[in-house]
This record gives structure tokens, C-alpha cells and sequence, in this order.
């Protein structure tokens, strides 16, 4: 008989990234009584203030940027249930240039303390080729075969498909990265590729909360106010993920729960 609750870790890049991301799941499974975690690699501080750029005399700076993203997340993380988030320190916008060795070991540090049965990060996309989902993506995974921890059954990737970066770019903007001269777009994962769609329409109200405390970056989350309640339920109602391995369960049938086969 299991002797402890169930388990949820999301490893990720940035402070918003999981509210935007998979913050309907991460409610999801706090209200269900399971320990959530958020690991982010950055505290956001290479990125705007409001609509201020770096260098811009508006923008607090890097360090002030950094602290109050941290606050930000903390305060999106107590609103969807989040009780346990940490942070890996590196510069925003230069993970790819870690050291590998020094990042996967600390993310096994924290995997190997949070014992999660769920591990989910973005997939080796990167949502839109950014190089800083991209690396945490490739880092993430490398570490959950360093830690070597039986505990985790799951690795799941964010695995959005077309319907739903239609409303996200719709209500924001056509996302790029340019990376070495060439420009990266979004790629959406085929329908029949997704293994798992999880229904979080009950927690889009807590997710656009959520969402609302990364104030630092409301100039561009204001265009969530302008979706049609179909656009609205697209992009925060359901979420869908590619499921990497399972030493639990398996086929082609479609999942509705991250937790499926794992014991109760």
C-alpha cells in the first residue's frame, strides 16, 4: 500500500512558463491532494519589464528583474497549489551555454529529493525553438537517466497541437526565436502523435489567476481578456502531452490522467 502521496514535478526555464504552459495541470493534481513542484532553471531576468527592453531606462535592470519574477512565480505557484518551487540559478536566455555536467547533476540534486512518480518539461521543440526550452528540455531528460531513481514511472513532454497554438497566437503574437541566424516558428505536435490530453476546464479560473501574478509581463497577457469563451477553453481547458516512457504503462490508447498505472 502506498505510503505517500502522489507525486508531480515540472522542470522548466522560466517563471510564467508554468502557468501559460501546464498551469491547469499542476492545479489539477495539487487540488487531487497530489505534492507538486515547479524547478525552474532562470528567474526571467534577461527578459522586458512591462513593455520596457533591457537597457531601456524603465527596465529595473537584471538583478531587480530577476527578484521580482521570482516573487511572481511564487505568488502564481500558491494560487494553482504549488507547495514546493526552486529555482536553478542560471542566466536567462544563456542556458544552452551551461556547463552540462554542472546542470544535469543539479537537477538530479532536486530530482532525487522530491522523489517525483511524474516528471514533465518541454519537448525537444522547445514549444518555438527557444534556445532556453530547448535546453532544459534536453538537460531534464538526461538527468532523470543520471538519477537513476526508480521512484519516477513517467517522463512527459508539453505537447501542444495546432488548435491550440492557434489561440495562442491569435491572443498574443506569431512566436519566433532567432537563433544563429535562422528563424525558428512553432511547430505543432500531430493529433496522433499526442499520447495523454488532460481536461482542466475546471481550473481555468485558477490558471488565469495565476497567470494575472506575473505582472512584469501583463502587457502581453492583457490579449488573454479578448478570447471568445471557445478560445478561452481551447487554450487553458485542456492540455496534451507526449509521453516520453512509462515503466507503467503503455499502447496506443489515449490517456486522460499523467498518473495512469501508477498505483494509488
Amino acid at each position: 500500500m502506498r505510503m505517500r502521496p502522489l507525486r508531480l514535478m515540472a522542470v522548466l526555464a522560466h517563471p510564467d512558463d508554468e502557468s501559460l504552459g501546464i498551469g491547469g495541470t499542476l492545479a489539477k493534481y495539487a487540488s487531487e491532494g497530489a505534492d507538486v513542484c515547479v524547478l525552474t532553471a532562470t528567474r526571467g531576468d534577461g527578459g522586458r519589464y512591462q513593455e520596457y527592453r533591457p537597457g531601456d531606462p524603465q527596465h529595473p535592470g537584471a538583478e531587480a528583474l530577476a527578484n521580482i519574477r521570482e516573487r511572481e512565480l511564487r505568488a502564481a505557484a500558491s494560487v494553482l497549489g504549488v507547495r514546493d518551487v526552486a529555482f536553478l540559478d542560471y542566466r536567462d536566455q544563456h542556458l544552452d551555454r551551461a556547463n552540462p555536467r554542472e546542470a544535469i547533476a543539479a537537477i538530479v540534486a532536486h530530482l532525487r529529493r522530491v522523489q517525483p512518480d511524474v516528471v514533465i518539461t518541454f519537448g525537444p521543440d522547445g514549444a518555438y525553438g527557444h534556445p532556453d526550452h530547448v535546453a532544459i528540455s534536453q538537460l531534464a531528460t538526461a538527468a532523470i537517466v543520471a538519477a537513476a531513481d526508480p521512484a519516477i514511472a513517467k517522463l512527459y513532454y508539453i505537447a501542444w497541437p495546432a488548435s491550440t497554438w492557434a489561440v495562442y497566437e491569435s491572443a498574443f503574437k506569431k512566436l519566433t526565436a532567432k537563433v544563429d541566424g535562422v528563424e525558428r516558428q512553432v511547430v505543432p505536435w500531430p493529433d496522433w502523435e499526442i499520447t495523454t490530453v488532460i481536461d482542466t476546464r475546471r481550473f481555468a479560473p485558477a490558471v488565469s489567476r495565476a497567470i494575472a501574478c506575473h505582472e512584469s509581463q501583463m502587457s502581453v497577457y492583457t490579449q488573454l481578456q479578448k478570447l471568445s469563451a471557445d478560445e478561452y477553453e481551447t487554450l487553458l481547458g485542456v492540455q496534451s502531452f507526449y509521453r516520453v516512457f512509462s515503466t507503467v504503462n503503455g499502447g496506443r490508447a489515449r490517456e486522460t490522467d499523467l498518473f495512469e498505472g501508477i498505483a494509488p
